[in-house]
Formats: structure tokens, sequence, C-alpha cells
């Protein structure tokens, strides 16, 4: 993809309102952990001066965008290819004890979504991949559904697409598979789903949401793990930060957000323990101050310029001394 290209249909959600809650300053240590094509580490660095920024991502041809984006940073900004969740692991690396901010902007980027050939929009007729880090060896979207039963699939669609016709769409999945016909592209996932579910409304509702979204959602969550790593990724976030340092976390989705709010509320000293219970065993320790009540969410004006933050929530906390 051309740089141009890549810089057009890039633009970072919520960058203002992020910048002012992460509480940004002169000299402080910053960790974008989804740097994608570098517009919030940029705005970091810009916005304070002697401001140092690790960035951390799991998708090489991202990091290639990003690195000739704040190549002007010169040496206060370093870039590792790694998986957020990797978050200790990479300071270590990078000799730093503690950071003054962190920064995930969940999801897909825009990136990964518009380039076809990655496999992750029914927009392009590309294989069906979909993973984050294609060097990564991991399964891919169409082995998943090459390999797991049925039950597994309308499970996978259900729980991480909400997806209540899972069960249909899993059927005919599985059909076309024994018929010698198994799924190995965006294009004939996108085609089957439709077939299993119709779409809503006939072709009257041609401009309304695909009835694959909630399938392609489930499919990438599965791929890259999304879910399993977030609380930990969380929870480790919090311990590299020093005391009074803010923790920023963009999600795009209802499951993220409610696993993003839970954790900062168990890390602010909410028991989710049934009454019964006599000791406190899900892991509520008072850590953090959750600054955001409510998720800081795009105003009319974002959303005009960019629709892609209209399902956008912003929750940031700080670290307690």
């Amino acid at each position: 993809m051309p740089e141009n290209k890549a810089e057009n249909l890039h633009a970072s959600v919520l960058l203002g309102e992020t910048l002012e809650l992460l509480s940004v300053r002169d000299g402080g240590v910053y960790v974008d952990a989804t740097l994608g094509l570098g517009g919030h580490a940029e705005a970091i660095l810009s916005s304070a001066e002697n401001a140092r920024l690790i960035g951390i991502d799991q998708d090489a041809q991202a990091i290639g965008f990003a690195e000739k984006r704040l190549t002007g940073f010169g040496n206060r900004a370093r870039i590792f290819h790694a998986n957020f969740a990797d978050i200790k692991t990479v300071l270590r690396e990078a000799e730093i004890e503690k950071a003054d901010g962190v920064l995930a902007d969940l999801g897909v980027s825009s990136l990964q979504f518009d380039t076809g050939e990655r496999g992750f929009s029914f927009r392009f007729d590309a294989p069906l991949d979909m993973r984050m880090d294609p060097e990564s060896g991991a399964e891919t979207a169409a082995e998943l559904l090459e390999n797991l039963s049925e039950e597994q699939i309308a499970d996978l669609i259900y729980q991480y697409g909400e997806e209540r016709a899972s069960r249909r769409i899993a059927r005919r999945i599985v059909w076309k598979r024994e018929i010698g016909e198994p799924i190995t592209t965006t294009k004939e996932l996108a085609e089957t789903v439709e077939k299993a579910i119709g779409r809503a409304g006939g072709a009257k509702n041609r401009d309304k949401i695909h009835p694959a979204t909630r399938t392609f959602q489930a499919l990438r969550i599965a791929v890259n793990g999304e879910l399993e790593i977030l609380e930990n990724f969380i929870r480790d976030a919090v311990d590299v930060l020093k005391p009074d340092g803010r923790l920023a976390i963009i999600t795009f989705h209802s499951l993220e957000d409610r696993i993003v709010k839970q954790t900062f509320q168990k890390l602010a000293g909410k028991c989710f323990c049934p009454p019964r219970i006599p000791k406190c065993v899900c892991g509520a320790e008072k850590r953090i101050e959750i600054l955001t009540r409510k998720p800081v969410v795009a105003d009319e004006t974002e959303i005009s310029e960019n629709p892609r933050s209209r399902s956008a929530k912003l929750r940031v906390c700080r670290k307690l001394d």
C-alpha cells in the first residue's frame, strides 16, 4: 500500500480527549501499546518537549509506516514488534522501569481493515486470514473454520460476535465443508452467512449493517485472542505505571468495553464475588482511581469526519501512590 494512502485512511480516534486525560507532560515516558500507524504516538511526542515514547505493535506492516511517521523525533521514539500483552518484557528490553502513561487503542487498525489481502473485511475478496501478525504462525480464520466442529463455530460466533443466528451460520459453514467447498475467502464467508440468515429488509436494507459483520468480528477476535489477554494486559499496564501515571484504553465493541470497565472497577477496589463468599477471590484491590465514570465518546463533528469513531469508547484511570 502506498504511504500516502495509509496516511489518508488513518484518523486517530478521540485524539484530543486522550491527550488531555493522559496528562502528557514534558520529559515523561509513555507507552503506545497498539502503535498502529503512529497517530496517537506522534501527538504525544509533539505535545510534550523531551517526552519519550515506546511503541508496541504486532503488525510489521504498520510498524513500517509508523517508523517513517516518527522519524523526526529521533531517539525519543523506540518501536518494538510485539503483542501488547508483552508490555513488561518490552519495557525491560528498553531498560525502562516505570512509565508516566500507557495507551491502548484496541481493535483493527485502518491499515489492516482497508488492506484487502489481510482478509479482515468482506468489502474485498481475499484469503480469509485476519491475523494481526501474519508472521506469528497462528491459525488463520479459514483454518479455524476448517478445524472447529459445528458446535464450536456456533459458540465462537455467538460469544464473540453476539450473533443470535450463530447456529444457522455454523450449520451452513460446516455443510459447505462437508460437500467439499470449505470457506477460504472473505467473499465466500460473507455470501455463506447471508444465505444462512438473509438480509433483514431485503433490497431496501442494502445500506444497513451487512449480516456477516458480527461473524467477521467474532472470527477476528478468536484468531488474535483479543479478549483472553485484555484483563492481564490492564493489570500489567498498571504495574508498569509510576504513581499518578495514567492508563487510557479505547475500545470499539461492547465485549472489550465490558472487560475494561470491570477490570478497572476491580483495580479500584470493587469486589464482584457473591455476597456469601467470606473472602474476596475476584482480584479486587484498590490500586487505581477511575477518571472516567462514564466512557468518553466521540462528538458529532468527529463522527461525521471519521465514521469509525462512532463506536469508540475511552476509559482512563490513574495509579494511586
